[in-house]
């Protein structure tokens, strides 16, 4: 067992973990806040500028730490996986130096206006400064996926004489086909973590009978924007990626549903634990057929098994992968119900009053965290034993040189300092949710009249 090779792999495993928390969150709301500028413009209603201030202070604090969180994970390119950024930095040098350089900064400066530059720019400006955050935080997005669906379907490239990577085509690494669906299906489970908090907050509100009026707002933006992509996190996101996984990373899609033996009318197991000694499912609950029915679109299609790749590439933890891919799967079906149902009775004018429903969605807030941070175990776990799939195994990409224990002195560093900023960033977003959306008006004697409810609330 090499114990700093585990360590390098926790290390970065929980790095950029605690990195997504506050990122998933910025992309659903840069989306949310630009609805919300949009009604504004259109309707007049000081009541959105105020909701879209509310969010975007909180959208803030989750940025700052998101950026404070991501600049270490670059270093440990170099201080963790050094072999790995030398043979391959050539390549996914560009797309990270584009994130940096383009979107980040387009991003950021446009925050700064959205948060500091209402009385400047005008309602459209501040309105274009929205479109600008919104956009740039999706760009980031799309350069930062691009980069880590290189890595698990490697196109555009060739090997230099002393075997570097070398880029041979931007066009295929910017844009290569497993990239879009990767990034679609990140996007939109960073639109339901939005959804749901936005969400559960009005919820809370209600719940509290504190803020009413906006959190009726947050409600039916929140259910509205939660139903669309809930669905679509399923279909097609979700199920052209797997599409993408069957073709190019059999072995993965075996892994996930713990498939030992190649065979047609291949089940789904929707319950089960994997006995990888045994090859077999223990205590399994299945539904036949439809593992070939989703890779093939016919039931009794052949779905490769495990057996079918030599052992040395299965996946190397097959029952972790296996339950974070049904931990994702299982709470993205239970997205799809909650929202559901909160959209019908937000078409029936009920939802305000069905206290169950509001206990169903604030508690309910917290779950894209798991499902999103399950999906990303999927995708990592599941390009094992490579880190480059089919170019480079995990183990010749770490750093040679960095000791065991000095590798694991930088992660509890990490642990403690990343603790600290956690209790910072959830007292941050405490003191907005009690100060509430209008705060401002309010504390400045409401020289401004109260605003008036949104239509339709």
């Amino acid at each position: 067992m090499d114990i700093a090779l585990d360590i390098h792999r926790f290390h970065f495993a929980f790095t950029v973990t605690f990195h997504y928390l506050f990122v998933q969150l910025t992309l659903g709301l840069a989306l949310l806040i630009f609805v919300l500028k949009t009604m504004a413009l259109r309707t007049g209603n000081e009541h959105y500028n105020q909701a879209a201030r509310f969010w975007t202070k909180i959208f803030a604090v989750n940025f700052a730490l998101g950026v404070v969180t991501g600049i270490p994970m670059e270093f440990q390119f170099g201080t963790n996986w050094a072999r790995f950024a030398k043979a391959a930095g050539g390549v996914i040098g560009h797309t990270l130096a584009m994130e940096g350089l383009y979107a980040f900064f387009l991003e950021s400066s446009f925050l700064g206006l959205l948060l500091y530059g209402e009385k400047i720019l005008g309602p459209v400006g501040h309105w274009v400064a929205s479109l600008a955050v919104w956009i740039g935080s999706w760009i980031s997005a799309y350069l930062i996926v691009a980069t880590n669906a290189w890595m698990q379907r490697p196109t555009g490239y060739r090997l230099g004489p002393k075997g570097e990577i070398l880029l041979d085509s931007w066009w295929s690494l910017v844009f290569n086909d497993w990239a879009f669906w990767q990034y679609a299906h990140t996007i939109i489970g960073g639109v339901i973590t939005g959804a749901f908090i936005m969400s559960g907050v009005g919820a809370l509100y209600l719940l509290l009978k504190r803020h009413e009026e906006f959190a009726r707002t947050f409600l039916r933006l929140g259910v509205t924007a939660g139903v669309i992509a809930s669905i679509l996190a399923l279909f097609p996101t979700g199920d052209q990626q797997g599409m993408l996984v069957a073709r190019h990373q059999p072995a993965t899609l075996a892994a996930m549903e713990a498939h030992f033996r190649t065979g047609e009318a291949a089940p789904m197991f929707i319950l089960g634990q994997p006995n990888v000694e045994k090859q077999k499912i223990d205590n399994p609950f299945l539904v036949p057929g439809m593992l070939s029915f989703i890779t093939s679109k016919r039931w009794d299609a052949e779905v490769k098994g495990l057996d079918a790749f030599p052992q040395d590439e299965w996946p190397t933890n097959i029952p972790l992968l296996y339950y974070a891919f049904h931990i994702m799967v299982g709470l993205g079906t239970i997205f799809i119900a909650v929202m559901t149902v909160s959209f019908i009775q937000l078409r029936r004018n009920r939802l305000y009053e069905s206290k169950p429903l509001l206990w169903v969605l604030l508690l309910a807030a917290p779950l894209p965290y798991v499902a999103n941070t399950a999906g990303w175990m999927t995708a990592e776990l599941g390009r094992q034993p490579w880190l480059i799939y089919g170019l480079m195994k995990t183990a010749e990409g770490s750093s040679a040189h960095v000791s065991s224990g000095n590798a694991m002195f930088t992660l509890l560093g990490f642990m403690g300092m990343y603790t600290l900023l956690l209790m910072l960033g959830l007292f941050l977003i405490w003191r907005e949710l009690d100060h509430g959306p209008g705060a401002e008006a309010a504390a400045a004697g409401s020289a401004v009249q109260t605003p008036a409810p949104a239509t339709g609330d």
